[in-house]
């Protein structure tokens, strides 16, 4: 009898409903039991997941160490794969393995290594990896000048934390005065410059933010598979350029990725971001968990999720290589369901079982080709990355 895998994915973002799917649907049809954790009980993964539990809020990264311990040993857990406290927990590998649990994140050093922006730009640079010029400013005097000797490049000036992710807290700089015309149509990303001054100026703490110029599209995110011998086992791009999506294995793209991967030892699934400047590609962004896209993969016929449990099982995958790059593509949202029960504030297990999702025409062929992902081809040229 094929042994059942029970895999844990814990506080993860809402796309890795797709994570799960791909896991269920794995090209082995090896049974797969998931267990969910969140601090939303209205999350999708929550209900998408054989087992779940609300997360307790308000621990200490070593708190959530003890508790993840509790819940693997509890739940007989596998394979865990942490997004939340992920460097915490990665420092404490051997005592999950103790209870029989292997954790599908990287080694710690690498973890923080891309923790902070800076960090991560000046270590890539010592192999050679190119960067867009950037200043790590944490008052106005240092934003202003920051920002004035990007523009007298021409270029237009943005920020973002040092440490971060997800696009979180990211502004382009402005200096067009606010006016009613920033008031109409959807929010922007644009911010006044002033306005930005007198916040920081303001503040009662430092801001720690890095200032760089806007870089242009295509965006290339390159999502790798590295096993814990260090070696590559897939790197494919999937490029965005607005609505379009595609994938390319255009090696500007794809060998720094690898060098990264395997220089800094991020084992597993990592996804590592790519922008123009000017005629180049740069690095702009290094994620060292499963990217939220992942699934999208699906399309290259590549169940990465899959792989990668594999790897951390112990077992070989080889080589994982596209067996096509197909058609560009559009994303087109879909719906989930959520419990549907109301969960007590403190951890409680409710088993929910795993229901279709109602999808139409579109969303119907899409589902045939990749389980999760809801999309349909672009219609005119292809994108030349």
């Amino acid at each position: 009898m094929v042994s059942r895998v029970r895999v844990w994915l814990n506080r993860t973002y809402a796309e890795n409903v797709f994570f799960m799917d791909q896991l269920r649907h794995n090209p082995h049809a090896r049974p797969v039991d998931i267990h969910a954790t969140h601090g939303d009980a209205d999350s999708p993964v929550l209900a998408a997941a054989d087992t779940a539990d609300l997360e307790p809020e308000g621990l200490s990264p070593a708190a959530y160490v003890e508790y993840a311990l509790d819940q693997c040993a509890k739940r007989s857990i596998d394979v865990f794969v942490p997004r939340l406290h992920q460097a915490a927990l990665a420092a404490h590998r051997e005592e999950f393995a103790a209870v029989g649990t292997a954790l599908l994140a990287p080694p710690v050093a690498g973890i923080e290594v891309f923790e902070d922006k800076v960090t991560a730009y000046e270590a890539v640079q010592e192999y050679g990896v190119p960067v867009p010029p950037w200043f790590r400013v944490t008052n106005a005097d240092e934003l202003i000048a920051a920002v004035e000797e990007l523009e007298d490049a021409g270029h237009k000036a943005c920020f973002k934390p040092a440490s971060g992710a997800g696009g979180v807290g990211f502004r382009v700089v402005t200096r067009a005065p606010f006016s009613l015309s920033h008031l109409s149509g959807f929010p922007s990303p644009y911010v006044q410059l002033d306005m930005v001054v007198e916040a920081v100026r303001a503040a009662e703490e430092p801001v720690d933010w890095m200032v760089m110029p806007r870089l242009e599209q295509p965006e290339v995110s390159v999502d790798c598979l590295t096993g814990p011998d260090g070696r590559v086992r897939m790197a494919v791009g999937r490029t965005k350029n607005g609505r379009r999506r595609g994938f390319t294995l255009n090696p500007a793209w794809i060998e720094p990725a690898r060098l990264i991967a395997q220089r800094f030892g991020l084992h597993y699934l990592t996804n590592i971001q790519f922008r123009m400047y000017g005629d180049e590609p740069v690095l702009m962004d290094v994620n060292t968990r499963p990217a939220g896209g992942l699934h999208q993969l699906a399309l290259c016929g590549v169940n990465a999720p899959w792989a990668a449990v594999r790897l951390a099982l112990g077992e070989e995958t080889g080589d994982v290589v596209p067996t096509r790059l197909g058609e560009d593509y559009t994303v087109v949202s879909g719906t989930r369901p959520v419990r549907g029960v109301t969960l007590p504030q403190q951890v409680a297990e409710v088993a929910v079982p795993v229901e279709p999702v109602a999808a139409g025409p579109v969303e119907a062929r899409a589902l045939a080709v990749a389980p999760g992902t809801v999309c349909k081809p672009a219609a005119d040229r292809p994108l030349a990355v």
